[in-house]
Order: structure tokens, then C-alpha cells, then sequence
């Protein structure tokens, strides 16, 4: 796995289970040991010790569900929350290039950074073209407003401190994928 994986993986991980999913107990063990920033191919080693130092899973239990859970979260985690846009272009786009999308909605904020995952590791040829148009169609058109939202509505240091990971990530995890098409000739 690259850096460019690792690092939508985490993020998308965080932000797409639970504190509570066993999935994310090794993840946060790291994290809660301060053993991320060993992995951790940005410069961000502050916010990843803000993190670490509020690593309580029962907090981020609770601050989780109330942030994004529930008939009222404080902070929608989907895409057609923020535009006016239609889950199912994501997952046209998604299947056309030979993801799995099972029945959950495939715009949640975790999901599409997974999904960025996913394809950097199927290294496809068209690969980096399809994960431009993953951040650029999908993703960083209300990935700021997103954050920005979760930061401030966040009931832990964690969440904020995750937002603001994410935040200063994106633009360069898109600036590693380079220019636009029309820009690279």
C-alpha cells in the first residue's frame, strides 16, 4: 500500500465505522499509542499527538453517533446532504470501474475517501484519471464545508482534530494526482 492509499484509507476508516467496530480497534490502537505518526507520510505530527492524546473509544462513541448517526446527526456525512446532487452518479462512476458497492449509500464522506483507496490499489491505467475525477467530481466539491462543520459541531478533540487532519490531507493527496487532463498536454 502507498501513501496515497494509507492515507484515504485512514481517513475514509475514520470517518466512515464507529469507534466501537472491531474494525477500527487496531487503527485506534495505533492512534491511542501514538504509533500513527510512524506511518504517517504528511507533516502532521501535531494533530496526530491531539488525537492520540483524546483516544477514549466510549468518547468517541458518543461524539461519533451524535455527530453522524441517527434521524438528526449534527453533521451529514452524505454527499446528497450537502448538493443537490443523486448518490447514484457516485455509484455509476464507482461500478463502472469495478468497485464493489454492495447496498449502502456510496456517498458518504468515509466511503469516497475508501474509495480512493480502492482505486489507487487496483492500479488500473486509467487509475489516477478516475481518482481526479473521484476528488474533483465527488469528493472536494463539499469536503471543506463538511469539515469545517464537523470541526465545529465535534464534542471531542479527536473529531476536531480529525477534520482538520482530513482538511490539510485532501489537497495534497489531489496535488499528488497531478494536473487535469486538459492541463497535462
Amino acid at each position: 500500500m502507498n501513501d496515497f492509499s494509507l492515507v484515504c484509507r485512514v481517513l475514509g476508516t475514520l470517518f466512515y465505522r464507529q469507534p466501537q467496530d472491531e474494525v477500527l480497534s487496531p487503527l485506534l490502537t495505533l492512534i491511542a499509542q501514538n504509533k500513527l505518526a510512524e506511518h504517517w507520510p504528511l507533516k502532521q505530527d501535531a494533530l496526530l499527538t491531539r488525537m492520540q492524546q483524546e483516544c477514549v473509544p466510549e468518547t468517541l462513541q458518543q461524539d461519533f453517533q451524535a455527530l453522524f448517526c441517527g434521524e438528526t446527526p449534527k453533521v451529514s456525512p452524505y454527499r446528497s446532504a450537502w448538493l443537490d446532487a443523486d448518490e447514484q452518479d457516485i455509484r455509476a462512476f464507482l461500478l463502472a470501474r469495478g468497485m464493489p458497492c454492495g447496498e449502502k449509500p456510496t456517498d458518504h464522506f468515509g466511503a469516497l475517501l475508501l474509495a480512493g483507496s480502492w482505486l489507487e490499489d487496483q492500479a488500473q491505467q486509467d487509475e489516477t484519471e478516475a481518482q481526479r475525477q473521484l476528488f474533483d467530481g465527488f469528493l472536494l466539491t463539499w469536503s471543506e464545508r463538511f469539515l469545517g462543520k464537523v470541526e465545529a459541531n465535534a464534542g471531542t478533540g479527536f473529531y476536531r482534530a480529525l477534520a482538520i487532519l482530513c482538511r490539510e490531507a485532501l489537497p495534497e493527496l489531489r496535488d499528488e494526482l497531478g494536473c487535469d487532463v486538459e492541463q497535462e498536454g
